[in-house]
């Protein structure tokens, strides 16, 4: 069973695993980078949401990286979400 993506205040990152191959990989993106990249006109937006809006494309994100040899767990960064 995939454990639940959660915001981790004291990180200010959204934690989440994804299914790669037969196993979960965990990986971490920023508050800010999801921000900057799905909502930067919005003052108030909740991370966890943004987070769950995209979350396929932050999947896809991190099946890409792992396979470019990226080991758990993936850090998410601006230039990723930029590419993704």
């Amino acid at each position: 069973m995939k454990p639940a993506a959660f915001y981790d205040l004291s990180s200010g990152t959204i934690r989440f695993w994804v299914l790669v191959g037969e196993q979960f990989v965990g990986a971490t993106v920023r508050r800010e980078s999801l921000h900057y990249r799905y909502s930067p006109h919005n003052t108030n937006d909740d991370p966890l949401q943004t987070f769950q809006a995209h979350t396929d494309e932050l999947e896809g994100i991190v099946r890409r990286r792992v396979a470019g040899g990226s080991r758990e767990p993936v850090m998410l960064r601006d230039h990723d979400l930029m590419a993704g």
